[in-house]
């Protein structure tokens, strides 16, 4: 959004808060359809069918209007805006190699049906560094997941721990993970639903090792292991993973050059302009509502929320729904309850930061994802559903809010 936006309007270098404008509207329509009711929390409200594409609509002094083709299904609304929004952030100061906009500036308003305005966004100079990627090999992998049906899922569990253990031993892999994730129903009138996944998860930089060795030695114990043994899938060979590394270097080494349909390619100016920022001023929160009967319920039925990964870490953004929600909700989900209602949060580094003009706090996890969505170490790699679980997740809400 920002090049088409300069090449219109004329802006230089120093209109930051224009190009931070178009920064953000560029934020807003980059995944397509999640800015038109895609991945929404309040998908219910709409008809995403087939959602169309969302339009940017760039003003002058970069504040812009988000809405779609007539006749197209989804709907632009300040709710799908907030929630595309806070999809993949980290700190307030989102870095551009054209300009930092502060998403704490951020103002949302409705023009009309299906065209939401986004003003009042602040810009400040790019940083001084810009963000290259590295992408290697990390190893190999390979999974197997075990059928534990009906009772004692525990000591099934225990058992073919131990017994993979013992025939791993000679060579055991680099790392080894088992997660059990209790899908069983009791009395469950299907097998499936009396059914729980034990999932074990090896890597090692040889393929050999994690290859057929490993699936191999888990289904011969097909015949000698917990009753009603049987895997998900035949054993299968390692394959590869990357590693996503992040890393920073001056900006005045990266070359910039257009090239353009004549063929012809022109070196842009590499020296830019750095200055040092401020501290960001603590936002002040909303005055807490008065103590009152409260309900355990999930918290999804007074908030939406949208997660995404960044690198090997996660971010969760969840917003009120109302002002006497963000309320509630502001001094309610700190950084201690988002942990407590998220165990696998619990001992890693969590920031909370506040964005009030979008009724929203951005949590970020740093290392959740391991090393990153290419080396899926997790169950969601990319903590698309980290959000969902939080909402789903049951608290004590004001009954006023209900």
């Amino acid at each position: 959004m920002v090049g088409p936006a300069i090449a219109r309007y004329g802006w230089t270098a120093a209109d930051h808060d224009a190009l931070a404008g178009a920064v953000v509207a560029g934020h807003v329509i980059e995944c397509g359809t999640q800015a038109t009711g895609g991945n929404y929390s309040g998908f219910g409200e709409l008809d995403i069918s087939r959602p169309g594409f969302p339009i940017a609509e760039i003003h002058p002094d970069g504040s812009s209007v988000i809405t779609k083709h007539d006749g197209t299904g989804g709907a632009v609304t300040i709710g799908t805006v907030t929630a595309q929004l806070l999809y993949e952030i980290g700190a307030p100061r989102y870095a551009n190699p054209d300009a930092t906009a502060r998403f704490d500036t951020i103002r949302l308003s409705e023009v009309d049906k299906d065209r939401i305005r986004i003003s009042g966004v602040r810009g400040e100079a790019p940083p001084p560094t810009v963000k290259v990627c590295l992408n290697t090999l990390g190893g190999f992998r390979n999974q197997v997941e075990f059928v534990l049906t009906g009772l004692d899922i525990d000591a099934k569990a225990e058992l073919v721990k131990a017994q993979m253990t013992a025939a791993l031993a000679a060579q055991p892999p680099a790392e080894l993970t088992w997660t059990l994730t209790r899908t069983a129903a009791a009395d469950g009138e299907t097998e499936e639903q009396a059914s729980t996944l034990l999932r074990c998860v090896v890597k090692d930089a040889n393929p050999d090792v994690v290859g057929r060795a490993f699936s191999g030695a888990a289904i011969e114990l097909a015949l000698a292991s917990y009753p009603g043994f049987f895997v998900t899938a035949p054993p299968g060979k390692a394959s590869p993973y990357a590693v996503y590394t992040a890393a920073f270097v001056d900006a005045n080494m990266v070359p910039h050059n257009a090239h353009l349909p004549d063929g012809t390619v022109v070196a842009l100016p590499a020296a830019r302009e750095t200055l040092a920022l401020a501290d960001l001023a603590t936002p002040a929160l909303p005055d807490p509502l008065p103590t009152g009967p409260t309900r355990r319920v999930p918290l999804g039925s007074i908030v939406d929320a949208r997660s995404g990964d960044k690198g090997g870490s996660a971010n969760v953004g969840v917003w009120a729904r109302s002002d006497e929600a963000w309320r509630w909700l502001a001094h309610t989900l700190t950084v201690d309850e988002f942990r407590r209602l998220l165990p696998e949060a619990a001992d890693l580094p969590v920031s909370r930061y506040v964005l009030p003009n979008l009724r929203a706090l951005n949590f970020v996890v740093e290392g959740l994802l391991g090393q990153g969505v290419a080396s899926q170490a997790r169950f969601d790699p990319q903590a698309k559903g980290l959000g969902e679980w939080l909402r789903a997740r049951h608290v004590d809400i004001p009954e006023s809010l209900l």
